[in-house]
């Protein structure tokens, strides 16, 4: 790691702009290496967010899927976490599948759709989620800690939009 904290590996602007230069492209170095190093920074918070979920018997997409349920009234659809967590209906039934031998969720018939089933929160998974809460949010918070509060408004505004403009990457 460098003295500000981005990958070795991460380019500098001198090589993003040699890069730009040996391949005769009319790109602007500076938006190529701040794309370059959020996608690393990316890859870096991803294996910290593994590491801390870890902690609590889980991983980011357990975690994400039990918070979901929480914050749904405790019960909901494989199909509709699929969507709301923008991942596959097979991915959610893997998560299920493992949540559901740890005891923190249990299915049961759709009360709506007979044929369909629902994923509930149990106890023991809401328990989980109010034992980590202190520990999880206030990491959260010490993660982010160096930053103002306007700072962290400017940065969540910014992410926004370079979320929005992530669709450049997977778009024909």
């Amino acid at each position: 790691m460098t003295r500000d904290g981005i990958d070795d590996e991460a380019p500098t602007p001198e090589q993003a702009r040699r890069q730009v230069e040996h391949y005769g492209l009319d790109v602007d170095p500076q938006a190529v290496l701040v794309a370059v190093r959020l996608i690393s920074a990316g890859a870096r918070v991803g294996r910290a967010a593994e590491a801390h979920f870890a902690r609590f018997g889980l991983s980011t997409g357990r975690y994400r899927l039990l918070a979901d349920l929480e914050d749904h009234g405790g019960e909901k659809s494989p199909s509709h976490l699929a969507v709301d967590l923008g991942v596959s209906r097979a991915t959610v039934t893997g998560l299920l599948d493992g949540l559901e031998r740890e005891g923190l969720i249990a299915r049961r018939p759709s009360t709506e759709d007979g044929r369909g089933t629902v994923a509930v929160l149990t106890a023991r998974g809401s328990q989980r989620l109010r034992d980590m809460a202190p520990e999880h949010f206030g990491r959260l918070e010490a993660m982010v800690g160096g930053l103002s509060v306007e700072e962290r408004a400017v940065f969540l505004d910014l992410l926004a939009r370079v979320v929005r403009g992530s669709t450049a990457l997977t778009t024909d």
